[in-house]
């Protein structure tokens, strides 16, 4: 028999389902008071509503006016969003996506600013919500658990775009085997945040979809085309140009804030590490976690696969920021659903609500300590993943029976044993 260990005696469904309402009123109530106390587009700590958000809309904006390749130019960038939000000491929240985002960005701008923020945001974390209740169809608490976990909060306080990423990428794996084409859709539309695609082809050939691959080649391409025939190369040329400074100021640099990048490189330099150590060390992590899913996508089911991909885009970048690990969020998900098929191991509801918990406390705790509380969480759960994985599907150990876990009636979330 798999014994629980202690502290995941400690994770039960009703604490689950009381930290979750705790939150959920919790974020209604930051999000009231931010909107409720801001003037016109500015909230009462002088930054834009949705923050983030502001370089998205100013960016459609531009491009709406003829300026799409100044988007990519800060002091121009800086002074439209100062007009933007009728406030010349607006801090600057720089644009750095390529040009596929743009598409977006301009159907954006065509509504007011705090319109198409509530538009961008609720749509997108309804899309993340309606995965996760495909991933989870049968568990009861699935979406007041996902709705209530705190990096919902983080997210739409940045106005950022996390969910639609995390729906992309989640969305991607769960269809890859039975519907590859909009699978590879959905996974080449993550070309606007590529920093979260490097390991899709490597992961699409694991598994051998070759009409994944080549759906996910041709939306890509389509994308970058249509940007082609809208603003021309000139885009394509700003954004290309803009890299070098990026590069050195927002991940070299750490102006975000090294306490929010929560990636292996930006751990490295928090410590004091230079430049060319925190490279090195990425490089590792980036191999092992793409060679890690790589495996489970060969063999690993599809929970499984879902669960390692998600987990591992968060470690093969140096630019990964807290609210991105709405990532986490579905690869949890992934993870419960593989649980209720066949067994709970030990210390996985540990680490799963540790993981779950984080960014609650992370750019805190990273700042105080120098500890990065997220990057661990998902190091952790691409290692749980990876553990059942290889014991599941690997050595095709029967565990569910001797597991002493019982799953109730109309849940597919296992419960201990009673003692």
């Amino acid at each position: 028999m798999i014994v629980p260990s202690a502290t995941d005696r400690i994770v039960t469904r009703a604490r689950a389902r009381i930290a979750a309402m705790c939150v959920v009123v919790a974020t209604l109530g930051a999000l009231l008071y931010l909107v409720g106390t801001a003037h016109g587009t500015v909230d009462s700590l002088g930054r834009p509503l949705g923050t983030d958000f502001s370089n998205v809309w100013t960016a459609g904006w531009m491009a709406d006016h003829g300026q799409a390749p100044l988007a990519w130019d800060w002091p121009t960038h800086h002074e439209v969003q100062k007009q933007v939000h009728k406030d010349p000491s607006i801090p600057f929240y720089g644009w750095h996506y390529p040009p596929p985002f743009l598409i977006l960005a301009t159907l954006l701008a065509q509504l007011p600013y705090v319109a198409a923020l509530f538009v961008w945001q609720g749509a997108t974390l309804a899309m993340a919500l309606w995965l996760v209740r495909r991933i989870l169809p049968l568990e009861r608490d699935a979406l007041l658990i996902a709705l209530g976990a705190p990096v919902v909060l983080v997210c739409l306080g940045h106005g950022q775009n996390a969910f639609l990423t995390a729906t992309l990428l989640g969305g991607g794996m769960m269809l890859l085997d039975r519907r590859p084409w909009i699978a590879g859709m959905l996974l080449g539309a993550l070309v606007y945040k590529p920093q979260f695609a490097v390991l899709i082809p490597v992961l699409l050939m694991a598994r051998g979809n070759i009409r994944a691959f080549v759906s996910a080649g041709l939306t890509v391409a389509a994308l970058c085309l249509l940007t082609l025939a809208i603003w021309g190369w000139p885009v394509w040329q700003a954004f290309i140009d803009s890299l070098p400074l990026t590069r050195h100021i927002i991940i070299e640099a750490g102006a975000t804030g090294w306490e929010k990048i929560q990636s292996p490189f930006a751990t490295i330099r928090q410590w004091g590490g230079s430049i060319p150590f925190a490279y090195a060390v990425q490089a590792v992590v980036t191999a092992i976690a793409i060679v890690t899913a790589a495996l489970i996508a060969r063999r690993g089911s599809m929970e499984l696969r879902g669960a390692a991909a998600l987990s591992a885009a968060l470690l093969c970048t140096p630019y990964v920021l807290d609210y991105d690990h709405v990532l986490l969020g579905v690869a949890i998900a992934f993870l419960v659903a593989d649980m209720g098929k066949r067994a709970t191991l030990r210390w996985e509801p540990s680490w799963l609500a540790y993981a779950w918990i984080a960014p609650l406390y992370g750019r805190a705790v990273s700042e105080w300590t120098h500890i990065p509380v997220n990057l661990i969480a998902a190091i952790a759960v691409l290692a749980l993943t990876a553990r059942r994985a290889m014991l599941f599907d690997q050595m095709r150990l029967p565990l569910h029976r001797r597991a002493g876990w019982r799953v109730p009636n109309g849940s597919s979330l296992p419960v201990p044993p009673r003692r």
